[in-house]
């Protein structure tokens, strides 16, 4: 019965294939790309390329938003973990990495070429975003499509700065709340934050992070900005919320108690260029809101 559900799903797979492929334009032969990193599916997508097979698409729906991923796209489950087999199957001629997998490099290598790019390296990710666009858009045969998402992308963060320019008077804490007690704060190396700065705003989390974040950190760490705004980036988990609401902690924080904690749509923390706009105009919604 496991024999015969597994080759199931492999033909349902497979059926789905000729409708995911997208031409590269400057190939000789149509490109056939599959995904492991999530930064570099969505550098894909951004570049107008639907790819064959991708990972962990289910999370990446409900965490992403967008850009929307076609169900035709062949799910090929974990990204530190994927089904090679199924990866083989989808027939790839390339495999979009980042050095985050370098464990699993080898193994993918012996199926298809790879394309790696690191975005998330310790620094400010955006412009390591943009050039990851611009290297796979040279590669597909797709340069003019990579400048004009770069060109998007910088004339979209300039006008949310000047419309922005009000909201400068106060630092923001950008989070994930974790639970009753404790968040995740994103710092200057994150893609948030390196957008926040972009957009002309003050990032209140001076501490250290690592590739992005720190996490977990006490409810009480958000106390030393009473001038802050919070800004929390997805909702706040529902097991949370009730003990949330009963914290004295919480309710006595300067930024809550005045009105200033605000929540916008989840978006992808290790996303590439499409997360970084999708941040910037839900942040901006958000912190206008609150203002």
């Amino acid at each position: 019965m496991h024999l015969l559900k597994r080759r199931a799903v492999l033909r349902g797979a497979l059926s789905s294939l000729a409708l995911a492929a997208t031409p590269g334009l400057g190939a000789g032969r149509p490109e056939r790309i599959a995904a492991i990193d999530w930064a570099m599916l969505e550098t894909a997508l951004a570049l107008g390329v639907t790819p064959v097979a991708a990972c962990e698409l289910i999370r990446f729906r409900a965490d992403a938003i967008e850009p929307p991923v076609p169900e035709t796209v062949t799910d090929l489950g974990l990204r530190g973990s994927p089904n090679f087999e199924l990866l083989q199957l989808t027939r790839p001629t390339m495999i979009l990495t980042s050095p985050w997998y370098a464990q699993i490099a080898p193994r993918l290598e012996s199926i298809a070429p790879l394309f790696s790019h690191a975005v998330y390296t310790g620094a400010p990710p955006f412009s390591r975003a943009l050039e990851g666009s611009a290297a796979l858009g040279a590669r597909l045969g797709r340069d003019e499509t990579a400048r004009e998402v770069d060109r998007a992308a910088r004339e979209t963060l300039e006008t949310l700065r000047a419309r922005l320019a009000p909201l400068r008077d106060r630092p923001v804490y950008i989070v994930q709340i974790g639970d009753a007690r404790h968040f995740r704060a994103f710092g200057p190396d994150s893609m948030f934050g390196d957008v926040a700065t972009r957009l002309g705003l003050e990032n209140a989390w001076t501490a250290p992070t690592e590739f992005s974040f720190a996490a977990p950190t006490p409810l009480e760490r958000l106390a030393a900005r009473p001038d802050a705004r919070i800004l929390s980036v997805g909702p706040v988990p529902p097991e949370a919320a009730p003990g949330l609401k009963r914290s004295v902690l919480w309710n006595r924080l300067e930024p809550v108690a005045q009105g200033r904690f605000g929540v916008m749509s989840p978006v992808n923390p290790f996303g590439a260029v499409p997360a970084a706009l999708r941040f910037a105009r839900l942040a901006a919604d958000a912190l206008e809101r609150m203002a």
